[in-house]
């Protein structure tokens, strides 16, 4: 648990800081690019496309690596070789793909005249597939700092780059936003040359101590993996699209095609808020998987699972109380045109709890090698998302996808945690963490109460005290964690005192 913390530590405050730097983008986009011109509706569908495209790309490798990695008999250096030819073989026929029928594409997609986007997001997409495997042989090697530097290097450039072409030389066309994502993803890649070289070397010293041929890839290697990573692909295309079918789906379905990209813009915007959730959902699992897996080889570790399992529901739950009592401050990221799309904020924040959930119960059919269970669980609560965004964004817009998220993650969710106590039983605190939900739920509905009060809008330090009353509760919900699950003895450096 103490290695698990530190590695979330590190990962979370590269994501937290990294996020919270990428929200500079917000306000920037939505105060240069107006809502009504829906340029801010163009970046949020092809970032949709791209989140999906990755997923394919990649192809479960960033998992199946972990597994193979770890397991006894196998060739580490080789699995990580393998897994980078062919996740960079993938990317270079989608590149090649993308380049031999643009047109076609662009005709699809509603982007004739604006190929250059489709083109530059398909390098970026490509350029982030090759990428991933070298990430996640940091992750593998326990080098957190260096992961955590690379990220916030191409956050800190980006936004960099950003304003100096937005503010100081006054653009406002969204073709900048693709062009300096490309470079500097771009950029990133140089970085792991030092990972490969390494690996090269430390592969021929493998196979040379070991009396075994030396191979880029081995293919007997290469189809136990592919038999392991395509369930895992399943997932996570329909783990993807829980996540970008409705940004996807709306220009499709919202019957104006015109107002659909100014609607999508609004609701892209309000999400970037909520995706508070979605980074401490990454941040955790760059920290659990790796263990996880480790812990796999040293016995039944159950219990573990499970107390990870509550804590991560009481800090998501904190972390949900916190955006949404300091909602006042926090929608000033927004230009004024997107501010309507809030009301979306706690529904997607709620999903993505589920989502969270989800992925720490899908360890069981990981850890028996039984990963089709999670394609499909994945695959039926995308179909529940894509139900909802068909049958109510013509009538409800981007509510339809804020309630959609819930339907997916809360069909998977509950499907993985039924079938998962039949097949790999662990006895998680149901009793607590509901116990949690029902506190956060009451304290939810007291500040939405608060904050929808006539006499304290009326009154010129109404949000002071809207802020004062939300940070009590806040407050009040600490202390429940600390007297029930978290005493102060059990904490670092503070802890001493009181063990005293």
């Amino acid at each position: 648990m103490k290695s698990l913390a530190k590695d979330t530590a590190i990962y979370g405050l590269s994501s937290i800081v990294g996020r919270f730097l990428n929200y500079l983008l917000v306000p920037l986009y939505t105060h240069v690019i107006s809502a009504a011109g829906g340029g801010y509706g163009v970046v949020t569908n092809l970032y949709a496309y791209v989140a999906l495209i990755l997923v394919i790309l990649t192809f479960g490798m960033e998992t199946t690596f972990f597994r193979f990695a770890n397991k006894e008999g196998e060739n580490p250096h080789c699995v990580f070789s393998t897994s980078v030819v062919t996740v960079g073989t993938l990317a270079a026929v989608f590149m090649a793909a993308v380049c031999l029928f643009i047109r076609p594409v662009a005709m699809t997609l509603g982007y004739v005249g604006h190929e250059d986007y489709i083109l530059m997001m398909a390098c970026v997409v490509a350029l982030d597939a090759i990428q991933a495997i070298p990430f996640s042989y940091l992750r593998y090697k326990k080098k957190a700092l260096k992961f955590a530097s690379l990220k916030m290097l191409f956050i800190t450039l980006n936004i960099g780059l950003n304003l100096v072409y937005f503010l100081w030389l006054g653009k406002d066309d969204v073709f900048y936003v693709f062009a300096l994502n490309l470079v500097c993803t771009g950029l990133i890649t140089f970085f792991f040359i030092p990972e490969f070289a390494h690996e090269h070397v430390a592969a021929r010293e493998y196979c040379k101590a070991n009396g075994i041929p030396f191979r880029i890839v081995d293919f007997a290697l290469l189809r136990r993996m592919l038999g392991y990573s395509w369930p895992v692909l399943v997932l996570g295309i329909a783990g993807i699209l829980n996540q970008t079918a409705d940004k996807i789906l709306f220009p499709l379905v919202y019957p104006d095609a015109k107002e659909a990209q100014v609607q999508l813009g609004i609701y892209g915007a309000c999400v970037k808020i909520a995706m508070i959730m979605a980074m401490i959902t990454q941040a955790f699992r760059y920290a659990y998987e790796p263990i996880v897996f480790a812990k796999a080889k040293d016995g039944d570790k159950k219990e573990y699972y499970a107390q990870a399992m509550k804590y991560f529901v009481i800090f998501t739950l904190f972390a949900f109380l916190c955006v949404v009592g300091y909602m006042p401050l926090l929608q000033r990221i927004l230009g004024v045109e997107y501010r309507a799309g809030l009301r979306v904020v706690p529904i997607v924040m709620a999903a993505e709890i589920m989502m969270g959930i989800y992925f720490n119960l899908s360890f069981w059919y990981k850890l028996i090698d039984k990963t089709i269970w999670g394609a499909w669980f994945s695959a039926a609560g995308c179909a529940a998302l894509v139900a909802v965004n068909v049958a109510f964004i013509p009538q409800y817009s981007y509510m339809a996808c804020a309630w959609g998220g819930v339907a997916g993650y809360g069909t998977a969710m509950l499907l993985s945690y039924f079938v998962g106590q039949r097949k790999y039983p662990i006895r998680y605190d149901i009793r607590g963490m509901a116990e949690y939900v029902v506190i956060t739920a009451g304290m939810y509905l007291a500040m939405d109460y608060i904050a929808s009060s006539p006499s304290l809008h009326r009154m010129s330090c109404g949000t002071a005290l809207q802020l004062v009353a939300n940070t009590c509760m806040i407050v009040v919900y600490l202390a429940v964690v600390v007297r029930r699950d978290v005493p102060l003895s059990s904490l670092p450096v503070i802890g001493k005192k009181f063990r005293k």
